[in-house]
């Protein structure tokens, strides 16, 4: 159960690779697959999630192996949390920045489709800010995958 079949170092490099290789694959898709989850995206991270799972621990099965490769993740991601958060370079590459969707009541649809924001999408965000398009000084994809909409003044 705790005899691992590498060494240890080992699950510290795949679980180091994978996090890397997703992060990259995550930030060039999009701000979509990071934002509010339809259940295709949701089906899509559960299954690559399952689909690299072997390269993080290779054909170990001890808890020990498992629990190194965890450790990894989480320390990576920790790690890139306070870089982010002293580099505002760093924390643009990783995280991306917003993009201005809408000005002035008129949407821009092809940032719309570049983005991967369907319509109906805008519609909810115009719902939930209690605006009509014609009321929209801007509006602005996040680089979390929300919508934020601001109305025009008196």
């Amino acid at each position: 159960m705790f005899d691992m079949q590498m060494p240890w170092y080992e699950f510290v490099l795949r679980a180091a690779t994978v996090y890397v290789v997703l992060l990259v694959l995550v930030r060039v898709s999009g701000k979509r697959t990071v934002g509010q989850f339809t259940p295709f995206d949701l089906l899509v991270v559960t299954l690559l999630s399952e689909s690299v799972s072997n390269g993080l621990t290779g054909s170990d099965e001890s808890v020990s192996g498992g629990l190194i490769a965890a450790a990894t993740l989480i320390g990576l991601n920790l790690l890139l949390a306070i870089a982010t958060a002293r580099s505002r370079r760093l924390e643009k590459i990783s995280e991306g920045s917003p993009v201005l969707i809408a000005r002035d009541g008129v949407l821009f649809k092809d940032v719309l489709r570049r983005n991967h924001v369907g319509p109906t999408d805008f519609d909810k965000a115009l719902r939930e800010a209690d605006c009509d398009l014609e009321e929209v000084r801007f509006a602005f994809l996040e680089s979390d995958g929300q919508i934020s909409v601001l109305k025009k003044g008196g």
